[in-house]
């Protein structure tokens, strides 16, 4: 590991002990802007996850693509970043969303440029099998869409279907109707939109699936049935909203030269308010998802003189049971236990293992973090993150900010030694 690398993880150590707020064990750097996770790959048996980063100040701009590893999901190592805007490029207003595939030996990154002038283009960047050296020598591979009533589109979503690669991007405008297009790609140098996916306005779909946008779109297998993920995009009294994300499963089928989904059901990824734009990695027999979870105490002293925002969540593995998205913790998450902990003094990151449907809260300084009688069957806190996992299979993504002498504690009915075991978390 690099020596900058090795710096900036004992930064972010020593930035956890000062404020508690921060999440020690979720690999991002100390301070700067977080958002979207890119790039998810595993590459020779390291896992890499990209993300949206501005390395100089903690808010929404001058966006980069960090980069952080593991051996094992659980220790993480800020690498060196990966991208950055390009002068008199064609990403020189950003380096955004987008994945990172092993094409023919060579790791190679496509994302969404932003032009000073706000032109969007889907770009490459080849690196070597370290991920630390990326070359960007190509033009854009694809540009805006024919249709002109489509004015925004970005996030490429590679996937494999019948012995080719596709893609999916995602696409719309203020005031219309979200989408997402397909696009053949085999060559990666040589994309082809061949239609559109899925409409935000599909009379199968609920409203509660609506968007002007549809943003970072993951098209994968979930247990044989196909299943795409999409973040909602809105405009709202003339500003824009990040609103949830949402599955939809179907059947794929070929539409001409292209594919559609035609869809069987939908609902919501996450139920909490700090969840969005995920990323699906699909590895061997399972497929992970890492989501950006934002901060939510806006407005306080806290946030307005913190060096950081943002953090992606713990990678959490995805199922369908009984035509529903279900989501638990990645199995390795459990080699984060260090032992008992007790309820009356928890630690800065601790876990809650509940029996079968048993009605669990959680409290900080006397809040509930989520509605009261909720049947939870796991729940890991790191700092302020709070990811949820619920006796139905669902998952609900939280925050809470503790401070000096702040103090959690475990509510509920159930909520007794003999019904749940608590675990402290660290490495």
């Amino acid at each position: 590991m690099s020596t900058e690398a090795d710096v900036i993880d004992e930064a972010g150590d020593a930035v956890g002990q000062h404020d508690l707020a921060f999440p020690r064990l979720h690999g991002r750097p100390p301070t700067g802007w977080l958002n979207d996770p890119n790039g998810c790959a595993r590459i020779d048996g390291t896992w890499h996850v990209f993300y949206q980063y501005n390395p100089h100040a903690p808010v929404h701009g001058d966006i980069h693509w960090g980069h952080m590893s593991s051996p094992d999901l659980l220790h993480w190592s800020t690498e060196p970043i990966a991208l950055a805007p390009r002068p008199d490029g064609p990403d020189s207003g950003g380096c955004w969303s987008g994945t990172l595939v092993d094409d023919d030996g060579v790791p190679t990154a496509i994302y969404t440029g932003i032009s000073t002038s706000g032109v969007p283009s889907t770009l490459l960047a080849r690196a070597d099998r370290s991920l630390r050296s990326f070359t960007r020598d190509e033009p854009p591979v694809a540009g805006l869409p024919r249709d002109p009533a489509l004015t925004d589109v970005r996030d490429p979503f590679p996937f494999s279907v019948g012995g080719r690669r596709w893609a999916v991007q995602g696409a719309g405008a203020v005031g219309g109707v979200g989408e997402a297009l397909v696009y053949s790609c085999d060559d990666l140098t040589r994309w082809t939109e061949v239609g559109t996916l899925l409409r935000s306005d599909h009379p199968a779909l609920p409203a509660d699936a609506h968007a002007d946008i549809w943003e970072c779109p993951s098209l994968v297998q979930l247990d044989g049935v196909w299943t795409l993920l999409v973040s909602i995009w809105r405009h709202v009294d003339g500003q824009h909203s990040l609103n949830h994300v949402t599955w939809v499963t179907g059947d794929l089928v070929v539409d001409g030269e292209g594919l559609r989904l035609e869809p069987s059901g939908s609902g919501r990824v996450d139920l909490g308010d700090a969840f969005y734009a995920p990323q699906a990695l699909v590895v061997d027999d399972r497929v992970l998802l890492w989501g950006w979870s934002w901060e939510t105490d806006h407005g306080s002293d806290r946030l307005a003189s913190a060096p950081w925002q943002g953090v992606l969540t713990f990678p959490r593995e995805l199922g369908v049971v009984d035509g529903r998205v279900i989501s638990r913790p990645a199995a390795e998450l459990t080699g984060l236990r260090t032992g008992p902990a007790e309820l009356a003094d928890l630690p800065g990151a601790f876990e809650i293992v509940a029996e079968p449907g048993a009605a669990v809260g959680l409290e900080l300084d006397g809040v509930a973090c989520w509605a009261e009688g909720t049947a939870v069957s796991r729940v890991l806190v790191d700092g302020s993150l709070i990811e949820v996992f619920l006796a139905d299979g669902g998952a609900l993504t939280t925050r809470a900010y503790p401070g000096e002498r702040s103090r959690w504690r475990v509510t509920g009915a159930d909520a007794e030694l003999a019904r749940l075991q608590v675990y402290a978390l660290g490495l």
